[in-house]
């Protein structure tokens, strides 16, 4: 029987409650599928700043790269606002991030037929589906660009560097490729090309990338403005979106707002080998921390990425999935909750899906 070591990062605000679900499907999963799952827990974020006086311990780094995967709650909250940026809660996701290499997010916005109501688009707009994957490139551009202060004309100044190689380009390129092939067949490459010179280089790598190593895959580009507009717009025209690391940053949380609740949306940052970071695309929320009320369908569905992506485990990936969308029939955390289903809290919601499982 295979084991998997799974390191846990619950961090701060809802967390906790939410990594608590998702690491109790893991282990139902495995029983189901015969699969054995281990869990260490490390501190990131907020915790780890009260705890360790860092946002990012290198025990943390340690025990995740020895890890099969990690799994991750949320990180920040408004204790820790009036820390410089690089002690922030904040520094910690990046810091991991590129600790362990992870350099593609995946982030899919779909909607379950059973909270289709709940997307501000409407039916006719949406269509039949709606399910697009958005691949993030997470360690370079200007988030990870050289920035200072400087003096211009007697008043302080700021700046940002976006810069990309082309190796940079090139590998998530490929990932965006890769994910496109497995899927519709179709790769829209986000850039603004008609300003940005760090965005020629990228129009142009993609395009070379494309054509020479995957030529069955249908590639087409737009400006990041046009991309944001047609999200809304006519967003089934989407399969695969590559974008850049501030560009995937603000479409991905558009998208997941089409989706109808930000609540629902899974995500996976992959790296070289499978190991890799997964998490909720929403916040900590700290106003509810500690309630109960916490939807961890979202923390569960990153789970589900894990099974698939990192380890080897597509069936039971696909049964988690399914477990969550027939739990949607019956049941709902506050935030996605409708008259004629059962409002439940985190725990509720957790021992639903097991149960389905």
């Amino acid at each position: 029987m295979k084991h998997y070591r799974i390191v846990l990062l619950k961090g701060d605000g809802i967390g906790p409650e939410i990594v608590a679900q998702a690491a109790f499907v893991l282990k139902k999963a495995g029983e189901r599928f015969g699969f054995g799952v281990e869990f260490d827990e490390a501190l990131l974020g907020g915790s780890a700043i009260d705890a360790a006086g860092s946002p990012i311990p290198r025990e943390t780094v340690d025990k995740c790269r020895a890890a099969d995967s990690t799994l991750l709650g949320a990180v920040g909250g408004p204790k820790w606002d009036g820390l410089p940026g690089d002690q922030r809660p904040e520094a910690g996701l990046l810091g991991i991030r590129r600790a362990l290499g992870l350099y593609a997010n995946l982030r899919p916005s779909m909607i379950f037929p059973q909270l289709r109501a709940a997307s501000p688009l409407k039916d006719s707009v949406i269509g039949n589906r709606l399910n697009v994957m958005i691949v993030r490139e997470l360690t370079g551009g200007i988030y990870f660009g050289e920035r200072g202060h400087r003096t211009v004309d007697g008043a302080d100044a700021a700046y940002d560097t976006e810069m990309y190689s082309v190796p940079e380009i090139e590998r998530i390129a490929r990932v965006g490729f890769e994910t496109a092939r497995k899927r519709g067949g179709k790769l829209c490459s986000v850039d603004k090309a008609n300003v940005l010179e760090s965005s020629r280089l990228w129009r142009k790598t993609v395009a070379r990338v494309g054509k020479e190593e995957y030529p069955d895959v249908e590639l087409s580009n737009l400006y990041v403005d046009n991309c944001s507009m047609q999200l809304v717009r006519d967003p089934k025209q989407f399969d695969v979106i590559v974008t850049s690391n501030m560009f995937g940053d603000i479409l991905s949380d558009e998208a997941s707002m089409i989706s109808g609740s930000i609540g629902m949306l899974p995500s996976a940052s992959l790296g070289a080998g499978k190991a890799g970071l997964y998490e909720p695309v929403h916040g900590s929320a700290p106003d509810i921390a500690g309630t109960g009320t916490a939807n961890p369908l979202a923390t569960i569905l990153s789970a589900a990425m894990m099974l698939r992506n990192s380890l080897g485990q597509p069936q039971a990936a696909r049964a988690v999935e399914d477990a969550v969308s027939a739990a949607l029939e019956t049941a709902r955390t506050p935030d996605i909750w409708t008259p004629g289903t059962k409002k439940v809290g985190c725990v509720e919601m957790g021992e639903i899906v097991r149960s389905l499982l």
